[in-house]
């Protein structure tokens, strides 16, 4: 069978490549491993050092139905605890799944490109999360693939696929719009990685995603509805409240800290919140001050959410601040009853120096939510603290 290889750096992107092969064999062949069945226990943590981990030695090799999963390692604990747990469930649907220290201190560069080169020359597909990511943009550089595919990993998809059609440059949708000194460094790489992504005359790409997005020419677009975790997980139990989610809008210098904590506990007392589930990127101390300030329950989830709300317990109401959320959660948690609420970024919680982007991209990711999803808008004045339905 052909051999396909993917990339993953984020827990999301590990979900979305397994609904991806999922939805793959639905139309080719029967699922691999459990496919579509009851919901099972939920995945206990995996041993520190799980037993695929992979530094040396010989590369990687696809598993029985072709598709190898490489995990290439972030630095930050959370998000490494929620991939060794998602790398578990990979492997109970029958995937290999190959842990890669690629950020691992010096050296490890080049002995994870060492490593890769064989695997990567023999794939007939490549897959992956984040075109944005240096270390995926410099191994398209060095390899180019035959057949590309591309899966969610956030909203950076839409800005994706956007640069792509326009024939911009790659970068993100929050930084800045002038190139400092490292942009410029890697410069050539990123111009190259960019022909990499884009469809030619030996190469197809798709996008697989749940998000709305403009298909650039030539390239394929295939809807991902979740079919794979509705199928594994739930439905969910209820419970009487409301849930938030959190984002790292604070920690990308987007928003200003103070006027978000402001909106988190309106929010919370609007709705009768009782918990907020944190992104993995949120900071402790921005945590710690809002468990303080709102009586919050901050829950760091061990899954991505699109999970831990089909296993359940979930609010019947999750209101959310424009994220890759407001679009995922109503697939996810089709036919529930849970109802999804965006509240939409307002100008004046910005930062001085956010890009001047990110109003319009926040925006875009609200407006364009599906239609099930509740939009708010939340306007503070100095005598009266108000949540209204836009």
């Amino acid at each position: 069978m052909t051999a396909r290889l993917a990339f993953v750096e984020s827990p999301v992107q590990l979900l979305n490549v397994l609904e991806w092969a999922h939805a793959r064999a639905a139309t080719t062949a029967p699922a691999p491993g459990r496919g579509p069945g009851p919901a099972g226990p939920a995945p206990g943590p995996p041993p520190e050092t799980p037993a695929s981990t992979t530094t040396a030695g010989p590369g990687p090799s696809p598993g029985a139905d072709g598709l190898t999963v490489v995990v290439l390692s972030p630095t930050d604990p959370m998000s490494r605890g929620q991939l060794r747990r998602m790398a578990q469930l990979a492997r109970d649907e029958g995937f290999t799944v190959h842990w890669q220290e690629a950020r691992g201190g010096r050296g490890a560069l080049v002995r994870t490109l060492r490593r890769l080169a064989g695997p990567l020359r023999a794939a007939e597909r490549v897959i992956i999360g984040d075109p944005f990511s240096r270390y995926v943009q410099l191994l398209l550089t060095l390899f180019g693939p035959r057949h590309l595919t591309v899966v969610d990993d956030g909203t950076a998809t839409m800005e994706f696929a956007a640069q792509l059609g326009a024939g911009e440059r790659l970068v993100r949708w929050h930084r800045k719009g002038r190139l400092g000194p490292r942009e410029l460094a890697l410069a050539p790489v990123t111009s190259m990685a960019r022909r990499r992504l884009a469809p030619g005359r030996a190469r197809t790409v798709e996008i697989f995603t749940s998000l709305p997005v403009q298909a650039p020419p030539g390239t394929t677009v295939t809807e991902n509805h979740y079919t794979w975790t509705r199928a594994r997980f739930g439905p969910p139990a209820l419970t009487g409240g409301a849930d938030l989610v959190g984002t790292s809008l604070v920690e990308t210098g987007v928003v200003d800290a103070d006027q978000y904590l402001r909106v988190v506990t309106r929010l919370a007392r609007t709705h009768g919140a009782t918990r907020y589930f944190a992104h993995r990127r949120e900071s402790a101390e921005k945590l710690h001050r809002i468990a303080v300030e709102t009586g919050l329950q901050v829950v760091r989830p061990e899954l991505p959410l699109e999970l831990i709300a089909r296993r359940g317990p979930i609010g019947r109401t999750i209101v959310s601040f424009p994220s890759t959320v407001v679009h995922t959660l109503p697939l996810a948690l089709s036919g529930t009853g849970v109802r999804v609420a965006v509240c939409a970024i307002e100008p004046e919680w910005l930062r001085a120096t956010a890009s001047p982007r990110a109003q319009g991209f926040l925006a875009g990711v609200a407006g364009t939510a599906a239609h099930e999803v509740d939009r708010l808008t939340a306007r503070a004045t100095s005598r009266t603290d108000r949540l209204e339905f836009g």
